[in-house]
């Protein structure tokens, strides 16, 4: 069956408002309600509707306000209706007026982010949190990135909403010294979303969409707290990662690994203010994890320049950041930095001593195994490691490149364990 005339654009706008202004929505509708599952609920019924009226009557010249009236309007009858909780009619209809758009979503969308770094909110919840209200993630995609249970986190994200309606949170940005207080767990949420982007090889659309939207906001964080070093931290890092985007594929599509990139795709102007935030960031003399990882990136920029990956350099680095900001990626990052500088047994022995439930599914730890097992003289467990990742990575562009290593791997079969 041919779809009508008109399907296929609305489908399309509707994707691309909700890939680029699906927080900035949330943010608005919830604002003065404090209610974000309301403010969610209305907005999937307003996407619903435009699917239908952007369909027969076209495209509006903006999706976006065009969205906001709809969601709102739903709001509004269903606190007529009884379904939202407030003292009286007169006071439901001024919560629900806004002032009309002034181009302030991005106040708004940050402030929803310090919001959702409030204390009252349990810990565990506040980076996914922001990554479902602010950056539009499912609970299933978050889920994987924080090697959880979907079904917990769901539950745990419900939870975390109801808690903000019920406590009556303001959707204010703090002060400066409380904003301090919540400044790890929003960073941390720019970086998951932007981790997310950099993954989505095979949703350029998406991919884009989301680690467009984490540098933005890093830098939005940044103009707001001048003189906290981190932010600058994470924007360095990502930063120099994104300056490798166009090397990451080949001419044909195939993934290239970094190690084997052709530098001169690297955005150099990218790097350079990379380079001049990690410097500004570095004259506060507060150590922190993203300046951390931004100068192991660093390291990593200097290799076309000096004609070698210095290895010293990174296994310093990433001592100091398990010593004070441990984390699986961490620790898998130092193995690897190991085995290349020649100590792949203890390498290997540091990674398996990770062992348990949170690496069994964590594609990076098992594509990390099999580097440093095949350096370590074990090419079968290199193989069985290449294979557990492969099973574990959605990217096909990512799997067809393991399934390279793989079929490279496989001829030897007389070497040990």
């Amino acid at each position: 069956m041919t779809a009508p005339p008109g399907i296929d654009d609305a489908a399309r706008a509707a994707e691309q408002a909700a890939r680029a202004s699906y927080g900035k929505l949330v943010a608005i509708l919830a604002m003065r309600d404090r209610d974000i599952a309301a403010a969610e609920d209305a907005l999937g019924e307003a996407f619903l509707s435009a699917l239908t009226a952007w369909s027969s009557r076209g495209v509006p010249a903006n999706p976006e306000a065009w969205l906001v009236t709809a969601a709102r309007n739903r709001l509004k009858n269903a606190a007529r209706a009884g379904r939202v909780r407030h003292a009286g009619q007169a006071e439901i209809e001024r919560r629900l007026t806004l002032p009309a758009d002034d181009g302030a979503f991005p106040d708004q969308r940050l402030r929803l982010l310090f919001v959702c770094a409030h204390p009252a909110i349990d810990p565990a919840a506040r980076t996914p949190l922001m990554l479902q209200t602010v950056l539009g993630l499912d609970a299933g995609r978050i889920a994987r990135a924080f090697l959880a249970e979907p079904a917990a986190m769901a539950q745990r994200l419900v939870r975390a909403k109801a808690r903000i309606r019920d406590a009556g949170l303001r959707f204010e940005l703090p002060d400066i010294d409380d904003m301090a207080g919540r400044l790890d767990a929003v960073l941390d949420a720019i970086y998951a979303a932007f981790g997310q982007g950099w993954d989505g090889l095979d949703d350029q659309g998406g991919a884009d969409a989301l680690t467009g939207e984490a540098i933005w906001l890093a830098r939005l964080v940044v103009s707001l707290l001048p003189a906290e070093p981190e932010p600058r931290g994470l924007l360095a890092l990502m930063l120099h990662c994104d300056a490798r985007r166009a090397a990451r594929r080949d001419a044909g599509g195939r993934f290239v690994p970094l190690d084997r990139q052709d530098a001169r795709l690297w955005d150099r102007d990218r790097i350079v203010e990379a380079e001049g935030l990690l410097a500004a960031a570095a004259m506060a003399g507060r150590f922190g994890r993203f300046q951390c990882e931004a100068a192991i990136q660093s390291v990593h920029a200097q290799r076309p320049i000096t004609g070698r990956l210095n290895l010293e350099a990174l296994r310093m680095l990433y001592d100091l950041l398990v010593a004070h900001a441990d984390g699986i990626g961490a620790r898998i990052g130092r193995a690897v930095v190991m085995a290349d500088a020649g100590d792949a047994a203890a390498a290997l022995a540091e990674l398996d001593g990770m062992a348990g439930e949170r690496v069994a599914k964590h594609q990076p730890w098992w594509v990390a195994r099999s580097h440093v097992a095949l350096l370590a003289g074990r090419p079968l467990v290199a193989a069985a490691s290449l294979a557990k990742a492969i099973d574990l990575t959605n990217d096909i562009a990512v799997r067809h490149h393991l399934a390279e290593r793989l079929a490279s791997l496989r001829p030897v079969g007389t070497a040990r364990s």
